[in-house]
């Protein structure tokens, strides 16, 4: 599985602006290339109980620095493996994540 550079619309954090959280949120999208390498590797190795573990990480972490708009996506990811739903959901899930998390931008729009 590789992926390709979302072309969609960026999401900004809500804490962005935050003078205090800006620079956390600016390092948690400078990891993000990393995070989605590891969800791309778990998936093409078939290693679900650490992609449903990168899932629920993602989920929390997500909200966590200000972009609530990843946190159904991740969730519906780990719900795909938690129900043993047919590997062609669990890509599809694990594409949309993974374009969500291209789209993530530090700062403000």
């Amino acid at each position: 599985m590789s992926f390709t550079p979302s072309q969609i619309e960026p999401l900004y954090s809500n804490l962005g602006s935050d003078p205090d959280l800006g620079e956390i949120v600016e390092l948690f999208v400078e990891e993000m290339p990393g995070r989605i390498e590891t969800i791309v590797e778990q998936y093409n190795a078939g290693d679900w109980d650490s992609l449903r573990r990168t899932a629920h990480q993602l989920k929390g972490a997500a909200g966590s620095y200000g972009f609530e708009q990843v946190t159904p996506v991740a969730a519906h990811l780990e719900r795909s493996i938690d129900t043993s739903e047919p590997e062609e959901q669990v890509r599809g899930a694990v594409e949309q994540l993974i374009d969500y998390c291209q789209r993530l931008r530090a700062g403000t729009p």
